[in-house]
């Protein structure tokens, strides 16, 4: 099986990057990478927050205290 990418190379991106103009217009294509890129920020600082706000749970959990001596003695 071969990886996507070994396939996508240089003509295919451009072709790609022409049919998105003639798509939507060659005044249109900024005004869409700036609201992807304030997309791409906005996710980023929601999941910052979400981080922020819920710390990891793979860490172990704190070691608890030894067990006191008991003032028995043991029972045989």
């Amino acid at each position: 099986m071969t990886p996507l990418f070994a396939i996508i190379d240089t003509p295919i991106i451009i072709i790609i990057v022409g049919l998105g103009v003639l798509l939507f217009g060659a005044d249109k294509i900024p005004k869409l990478a700036r609201s992807m890129g304030e997309a791409k920020k906005e996710f980023e600082a929601g999941s910052r927050a979400q981080n922020a706000s819920h710390p990891p749970q793979d860490q172990p959990p704190p070691a608890s205290p030894p067990a006191s001596p008991t003032s028995q003695p043991p029972q045989q």
